[in-house]
Parts: C-alpha cells; sequence; structure tokens
C-alpha cells in the first residue's frame, strides 16, 4: 500500500479514502472505508480518461460484470456511480498478496498449492462463465490470494455475451503472455480463452515465468500464436493438464468444470504426498478401507505405528532390536511362532497374532480366551466317558462269564 498523494481525493460518494492500493490502466485503487468501517477496494477512472466514452463504456461494462457474478471466486460490489465526473466502483476488499506478487517475492509454489488455487480458480470461473461473462485479461497479478481462497479481480476488459468487444479487428487486449492466441488474431473470445490464460497462470506459479518466455509485446504475440509452451519446472503431475490449457485450438482445451474436477485430484493426492513422509508402499498399507488385512499388511502397519502395538513382552520388558538397527518386532515373530524349538517365546502364544493395533480373530465366536474349556462341554465330554467306561466294564465282565 502507498499513502494518498497531494491530488488523490479523500472522499468518494460515502468512503473515506486511506492508502493507494495500485494503479492501472483505467484508473486508480484505494483502499477506504464507509461509516461503519467495512473496508472497500474503490477504483476510480484517471481524470484524463473520464470523458473519454470508450473508456466509460468498458468501465460500466467492468460494474455489469461484477453484478451478474455469483459465489466467492470475485470480491462483492458494494456501491457504484458511473454517472459521477470521475466514475467509480466500490468492492469488498480482499486482504493478501497478488499471485504474481507472492511467487516474485517466495519463488514458484508447490504442486499442492498450485493444484489448490488451480481448483479455486477453475470454479470461480465456472461461476463467471455461467454469468455469460469472460474476463479475457485472467493473469497473476488480477489474482489476489485471501486466506478464504484465491479472487480474481480487476474485469475492466470483460466480455459480457452480446456486448460489442470495443476493439478493432487484429487488437489484442490484454496481457502478452496470458493472451489466449484467438484473442491475437482478433477472433471470437470464448470461455475457453479464460482456460489458456488459467494455464499460462499455473504455468507462471510452477515456475516464476511466463511460459512464453520474456520479450517485446510482437514478440510474445507471436510466440502465443506460432510456438509451443516452454513448461520445464511445471510438476509431473500438472504438466499433461497445464498443456491441454494452452492448446491452441480452443475447442481442444478441457471446460472449466473438467479442469476444477481433475485439480481438485490433484491437490488432494499431492496433499497427502506432501504431509506422509513414508514411502509410497507404506502408505497404501494404511490407506486400506477398514476390515481385516493380509497377514504381511497387518505387520507392515504395526511397523508404521509402533506405538499402537498390542503385544505382549515377556517379562514385561520390550524386546531388543535386532541386528542391523532395525526393530525385533513383528517382522521377527511369525516366523518364530512357527518354529517348535522356541515354545517359551512370546510368540508361541496362540493368542498373541495382535499386530497394527489390531487384535487377531477369534475362532471360539464367544469372547472367551480359546485356551480356557467351555464347562458344557467338558460336562458333555464327561458323560460320554461314564457311559463307554460302564460299556467297556460289563462287556469284559460278560467275557469272563463266558
Amino acid at each position: 500500500m502507498m499513502r494518498l498523494r497531494r491530488e488523490d481525493p479523500r472522499v468518494v460518494g460515502s468512503f473515506r479514502l486511506h492508502r493507494r492500493l495500485g494503479a492501472g490502466g483505467m484508473g486508480v485503487v484505494y483502499l477506504g472505508s464507509d461509516r461503519r468501517g467495512q473496508r472497500v477496494a474503490l477504483k476510480v477512472i484517471r481524470p484524463d480518461l473520464a470523458e473519454d466514452q470508450e473508456f466509460r463504456s468498458r468501465f460500466a461494462r467492468e460494474v455489469s460484470a461484477a453484478r451478474r457474478i455469483r459465489g466467492g471466486c470475485t470480491a462483492r460490489l458494494v456501491a457504484a456511480d458511473l454517472e459521477a465526473e470521475r466514475p467509480w466502483f466500490a468492492t469488498q476488499y480482499v486482504p493478501g498478496p497478488s499471485l504474481h506478487d507472492k511467487v516474485a517475492e517466495e519463488g514458484p509454489l508447490t504442486a499442492a498449492q498450485i493444484a489448490a488455487v488451480g481448483a479455486a480458480l477453475s470454479e470461480g470461473l465456472v461461476a463467471v462463465h455461467e454469468a455469460g461473462v469472460v474476463h479475457r485479461d485472467l493473469k497473476p497479478s488480477n489474482i489476489l490470494l485471501s486466506p478464504k481462497g484465491p479472487r480474481i479481480i480487476d474485469f475492466g476488459i470483460a466480455w459480457a455475451t452480446g456486448a460489442s468487444t470495443l476493439t478493432h479487428v487484429g487488437t489484442a487486449v490484454g496481457s502478452p503472455g496470458f493472451l489466449a492466441p484467438e484473442q491475437v488474431r482478433g477472433a471470437a473470445v470464448t470461455p475457453a480463452t479464460d482456460v489458456f490464460a488459467l494455464g499460462a497462470t499455473l504455468a507462471y506459479a510452477a515456475t516464476a515465468d511466463s511460459p512464453f518466455g520474456h520479450g517485446s509485446s510482437e514478440v510474445m504475440l507471436y510466440r502465443v500464436v506460432h510456438e509451443e509452451p516452454h513448461l520445464q519446472g511445471v510438476p509431473d503431475a500438472l504438466a499433461p493438464l497445464v498443456r491441454a490449457c494452452l492448446a491452441k485450438d480452443p475447442e481442444e482445451r478441457p471446460s472449466t468444470l473438467q479442469l476444477s474436477m481433475r485439480l481438485k485430484e490433484i491437490a488432494a493426492r499431492e496433499a497427502q504426498g506432501l504431509s506422509d513422509g513414508r514411502p509410497p508402499a507404506q502408505r497404501a498399507r494404511v490407506e486400506r478401507p477398514t476390515g481385516r488385512l493380509p497377514e504381511a499388511e497387518r505387520i507392515g502397519s504395526a511397523e508404521e505405528y509402533p506405538g499402537r502395538r498390542t503385544e505382549r513382552r515377556t517379562g514385561g520388558s520390550t524386546t531388543p532390536r535386532a541386528q542391523g538397527g532395525s526393530p525385533s518386532g513383528p517382522h521377527s515373530r511369525p516366523s518364530s511362532s512357527r518354529n517348535p524349538q522356541h515354545p517359551g517365546g512370546p510368540t508361541s502364544r496362540p493368542t498373541s497374532g495382535r499386530t497394527g493395533g489390531r487384535p487377531a480373530p477369534r475362532t471360539t465366536g464367544t469372547g472367551r480366551r480359546p485356551s480356557r474349556p467351555d464347562p458344557r462341554l467338558m460336562r458333555q465330554r464327561l458323560i460320554v466317558f461314564v457311559v463307554v467306561t460302564l460299556i467297556v466294564a460289563l462287556g469284559i465282565a460278560a467275557a469272563q462269564k463266558l
């Protein structure tokens, strides 16, 4: 933020101005507040352009676009005055740096961060396009990273369905390096135009550079139309999707809805990989759904979570580490339990098959320990034994009489 200059107004409409937020081709943006203290970003057309009908029309279109869009993807319109000597409008103030500034100051984002930002922007563009609006100038400096997610700003050259473009054929309006080829050629602008710009924006977030390099406007526009983008440095998980967004033919680009769904999947997968430092094979074991796992996998999960083991220890002490520094934990137990030469070890117990914090399945179905006999079954066996003994004794006595 910058202090107000001598020529800057102090009050616009019902808002008091405090700081300069920035300046663009159409005017100056200020930080202001209303009587209730609500902060706003207030945009005022420059004095030398206020009498230009083309700029007034473009400014009116920006306000109209902001009013039509629903959802949390853009800054909410608070107030506007298009008939003032210097037309202005105020939107909800979005705290946070632009994507351009964040990358320039802190370097490229991670794959998980890029996918998360891209998913939110794609979902936001769905709402923008459903309102019949094409942004036409989506770029890192027009994306603010607020605590509640990225926000798209500056619809100053937005194109609404049914409106004239206010530009001559072959004249590109926007930022070189983020313009779609159809914009450079002066062809029809569609939602796919914003998809191209989003692809270039995600590439910038991953590399801190435009996918078409640097140079004069003419050089950049030529590369956009005739050369393939440079995506070195874009994470492998994102590179194919970014390349699809940057297709020269608008028909070959994915829709914003497809982008949103795919980027959400990538963001979830990449975030999980970053938060879990274990090898993928071990993570796959833990991520299985509930239910009994095969023995080998239950052993692996016990090793991954040693604090959750419930195996019995001999003499109340833990098992010492084996050679090589790895714990002689569950991996050593199945083999010793099958070895008859170790009858006294802790793994010789028939009920010690607890691994990974899960109790071994009971075979009796009664909830009692398998080693404790059933009293009822014992009585039945005793009766059978007595009866058989009597029959045998009677048989022997009969044989002796004969």
